[in-house]
């Protein structure tokens, strides 16, 4: 006599919950620290012009927050962009290919954010 309660259920997915949702808000939190850096510098600095940004990020320590900024930005882009996939995209090829489409567009922009970044 086997009684079976509740609906029938299919999971999938890999689960992330937890940890995205904590990847989110770190990495916003670093973006917005970051944010206010850069404003607090700008504001009370010398008139905005480019050789103030090139002086800005000229500093070392200024050139390696950044990086960890754009990092915290890609990995950021990457959790919001997955799960959009994940959640909307259900054929399994469609979804693979948008991913892998996702992970090939922000290499190609943390590449070209690099370069920019040491190019000053």
């Amino acid at each position: 006599m086997s009684q079976n309660y509740g609906t029938k259920r299919v999971v999938v997915g890999a689960h992330y919950g937890l940890t995205d949702w904590l990847a989110q808000r770190v990495t916003a939190i670093v973006m917005a620290l970051f944010t206010l850096i850069l404003v607090a510098q700008v504001i009370f600095g010398a008139p905005v012009s480019y050789d103030k940004w090139a002086g800005i990020f000229s500093q070392q320590w200024m050139k390696m927050l950044t990086f960890v900024v754009i990092l915290a930005l890609l990995y950021h882009v990457w959790v919001g962009m997955r799960n959009i996939w994940m959640d909307y995209i259900k054929p399994v090829g469609i979804r693979l290919g948008l991913q892998v489409f996702t992970i090939v567009w922000l290499v190609g922009c943390a590449g070209w954010a690099i370069q920019v970044l040491w190019r000053l």
